[in-house]
């Protein structure tokens, strides 16, 4: 569902429209989003953003669901390893607010 939720934002903080569907890949904590998108045919980036949200079922539309950030393209930004989805332990996935809530970083991508 949280992954659902990057592709919505980064459809959002696309400056390009298109009519072909664009990429959200997995952010490597050492590169920058601009190197990785462009080692692939979606070889333009949008943003680099990361999303995560809580659990429940939303009941009112001011309800805080979770919280984003959205990044530059052309750092690495935060290195630690924990926000890297792929480098992270399974452990990281499932934590709360209490015990260490870990969000993941995307590249969104498109063709340019």
């Amino acid at each position: 569902l949280v992954k659902l939720g990057i592709l919505g934002s980064s459809g959002i903080n696309a400056e390009y429209g298109g009519s072909h569907g664009n990429a959200v890949l997995p952010k490597e904590n050492t590169r920058s989003c601009s190197q990785i998108c462009g080692e692939t045919m979606f070889n333009k980036c949008d943003a680099d953003v990361s999303i995560s949200g809580y659990k429940g079922k939303a009941t009112s539309y001011s309800q805080r669901l979770g919280h984003f950030y959205n990044y530059g393209c052309g750092s690495p930004g935060n290195q630690n390893a924990k926000f890297d989805e792929v480098k992270a332990g399974a452990g990281d996935v499932f934590n709360t607010m209490e015990t260490g809530n870990w969000y993941y970083r995307f590249c969104c991508c498109r063709k340019g």
